[in-house]
């Protein structure tokens, strides 16, 4: 069993209209990948970043879906659900290497016993070269986060899916950093996602429960302590649970991102570490960016 831990490999962003999504992450400043088709009834679009990246996700055709099963998790129809409520945050996605030895963790620690999901779809590359890429996924559920699933990815080829050419972004962005879920009582989960994380959760200096990850943080924050570090917006409905509200990237230079913003006429806000877009404006997701050291 790994101790190791655990690294972000993806975000899963769910949103109604993925073009109408995609032309607003453009204006933000990423650099955002042709929309790819999923077999399954959705279909993406990636900012890549330095060994993680965002996945822009919405369903296109429904007739594909597949409901989940005892064993088998439904990628495509967890991320439907969870679009007849809300636009958000949806999915945390880790760094895998063998999803059946992750798969197999994850039962062993009590956290899931979902059989591993594997797939395929086509890609186009920077220079307009159509290739297929092929991933391995395996899933962790939380019976109190219904509107949250964890995944590792262990990546096929990752030759074809990682190119410079997507990696570059107007507003400096560089790679995740910290990704912000908000409970009713933050203690109450710190035992599952020690084991999820392979990590000890530990107040840091804002007395936020946060659990190291390898290259960032996860931080499980009370509605009091959301309203304090993202002044003005709302903490998410917690009805259904725990809920993924936010995230924080890393940009080389705070100063090019917010004239990118300003540019493209995207309110920010000042938060306690950088600036954020709020989530109303931000399809349903606050997006944090800091200076990186």
């Amino acid at each position: 069993m790994s101790n190791k831990v655990r690294a972000y490999d993806h975000l899963v962003l769910c949103v109604d209209e993925l073009e109408q999504a995609r032309d607003f992450y453009i204006r933000a400043g990423f650099t955002m990948t042709p929309v790819a088709v999923h077999p399954f009834g959705t279909h993406n679009c990636l900012a890549q970043l330095q060994g993680n990246f965002l996945e822009v996700i919405s369903v296109n055709d429904p007739s594909l879906i597949s409901d989940l099963g005892l064993r088998k998790f439904s990628f495509p129809a967890f991320n439907r659900d969870f679009l007849s409520t809300h636009e958000g945050f949806s999915m945390v996605v880790f760094q895998g290497e063998n999803a059946s030895r992750d798969a197999a963790e994850f039962a062993a620690k009590g956290l899931g016993c979902y059989e591993p999901f594997d797939f395929s779809r086509n890609a186009r590359l920077p220079d307009g070269t159509d290739v297929t890429v092929s991933f391995s996924l395996a899933f962790v559920t939380h019976a109190d986060m219904p509107e949250t699933a964890f995944f590792s990815c262990h990546q096929h080829a990752p030759e074809y899916f990682w190119k410079p050419e997507y990696q570059s972004h107007e507003n400096t962005a560089r790679t995740i950093v910290d990704t912000i879920m908000v409970a009713d009582d933050p203690s109450q989960y710190s035992g599952f996602f020690n084991k999820l994380l392979n990590s000890t959760g530990k107040n840091n200096d804002r007395n936020e429960l946060a659990f190291a990850t390898n290259g960032g943080m996860f931080s499980l924050l009370t509605q009091d302590q959301w309203r304090q570090r993202f002044t003005g917006e709302l903490p998410p409905d917690l009805n259904q649970g725990p809920r993924m509200a936010g995230y924080t990237i890393a940009v080389d230079s705070l100063e090019k991102a917010t004239h990118c913003l300003s540019k493209n006429d995207i309110a920010y806000t000042s938060s306690q570490s950088g600036i954020f877009i709020s989530a109303k404006t931000a399809h349903g997701c606050v997006i944090e960016f800091i200076e990186s050291a």
